[in-house]
């Protein structure tokens, strides 16, 4: 499989480092070369993952984007064994975060808007907080704190209100963003040891421990499957809020 890293220079300071997913010239399938949604694209070897056996293609999917990033976002924070991880946003990234914080053994809370994912959270291994019901930095600091939240909502707005949740040294990870910024009050991050961080993606090695790991622990996307043909409607699903996690196209398959 090819994921949304496409390919690094190989030579640059991050390449020679292991951190290719930061180089400069850095690759994307689709907008660095053609064949993003085409049934044979070609692309550099260096960005090629194997699938595992015991896992099919259209499962294998969603795990070259959203499942390694969420996979290393929890498993790179560095949290102590038995500590408690929050999920922001069960979307396409967050139930996989969901699924890869509880397998790894942490206390998962999954929080999303109203109570129509509360079932599902708890399906994939999670508490629910409701954000609508409650703001949920407070509702965090209520149940003790998190050490580690995922933040995978694609606006940045609740993000300030949910550093009041984190444990003392715990960490916040942004791994969905907007055009919009953070206004984070300096003392707050000095005198509880807060980190704010970023998060990007991963390496082709990566991906492939992450769909190892998936195999093991029995973790699967929520996915819907189309034909190819149907991209465009894939599309307007997704950006109108239709889609429930993830959308596979299927270039061999028909209408």
């Amino acid at each position: 499989m090819v994921s949304w890293f496409g390919g690094s220079c190989g030579h640059c300071a991050f390449c020679r480092a292991g951190d290719a997913v930061h180089c400069p010239e850095r690759k994307v399938p689709g907008l660095s070369y053609p064949g993003g949604w085409a049934q044979s694209p070609t692309v550099p070897a260096d960005a090629l993952a194997r699938v595992p056996d015991g896992l099919g293609l259209v499962d294998a999917a969603p795990f070259g984007c959203a499942g390694v990033t969420a996979f290393n976002a929890v498993r790179k924070a560095g949290i102590r064994a038995g500590g408690r991880v929050a999920v922001f946003g069960i979307g396409g990234l967050g139930h996989l975060a969901v699924q890869f914080a509880s397998r790894l053994g942490y206390e998962t809370i999954a929080i999303a808007r109203g109570t129509d994912r509360e079932a599902v959270s708890r399906e994939l291994g999670a508490h629910h907080i409701d954000s609508s019901a409650r703001a949920p930095g407070a509702a965090l600091k209520k149940l003790g704190g998190a050490d580690l939240i995922v933040y995978t909502a694609s606006s940045t707005a609740p993000a300030d209100e949910l550093l009041t949740g984190l444990n003392v040294h715990g960490r916040l990870t942004l791994v969905g963003v907007d055009a919009g910024a953070l206004t984070v009050p300096a003392a707050q991050l000095v005198m509880n040891g807060h980190t704010l961080t970023g998060h990007l993606t991963g390496s082709p090695r990566e991906t492939e421990e992450t769909m190892a790991f998936a195999v093991t622990h029995d973790i699967r996307p929520v996915i819907e499957q189309l034909p190819l043909t149907q991209a465009d409607e894939a599309v307007h699903r997704l950006r109108g809020g239709h889609a429930r996690f993830r959308i596979v196209l299927d270039p061999h398959a028909t209408i």
